[in-house]
């Protein structure tokens, strides 16, 4: 609502966008829900957003136990875990979410060796790029 005051007059006027009112409503069906388990803030962040604009709905956490409070409740598509974690470590979580949660795909991801990762369907060792976390993507769930 827009007013216009001038010389003893009071105008009021409507402004209505016509094209906003025709254009249809969408959703965007998220390509996958993954869940993100890194204790570093910036690495989440950095994550979250690679996925995020690849249209995934992510849960990002910092620890096992956040985690696995998140895949009781909603069965990720995906599972991105850190090995090095506070409390119960990534190797631990890896066993527990393979067992609850066989569907899931898991990737690991560390600064550690290759060799000491448990067994996932794929791995970013650290650093990796958002060309990896991408290609990790297509790879585990495919669209």
């Amino acid at each position: 609502m827009c007013e216009s005051r001038g010389a003893g007059s009071t105008r009021s006027a409507t402004v209505v966008n016509a094209a906003a009112e025709r254009l249809p409503e969408t959703t965007v069906t998220p390509r996958a829900r993954v869940l993100v388990v890194e204790d570093s803030d910036d690495q989440r962040e950095l994550v979250r957003t690679y996925l995020e604009r690849a249209s995934c709905t992510v849960i990002a956490v910092q620890n096992a136990e956040d985690a696995i409070a998140a895949y009781l409740l909603q069965t990720p598509d995906l599972a991105i875990i850190d090995l090095l974690l506070p409390g119960m470590n990534g190797w631990e979580l890896v066993r527990r979410l393979r067992a609850d949660r066989p569907e899931c795909a898991i990737v690991v991801t560390s600064v550690l060796d290759r060799i000491d990762f448990p067994p996932a369907e794929a791995i970013l060792p650290k650093p990796f790029t958002r060309a990896q976390i991408l290609q990790v993507l297509e790879e585990c769930v495919p669209e």
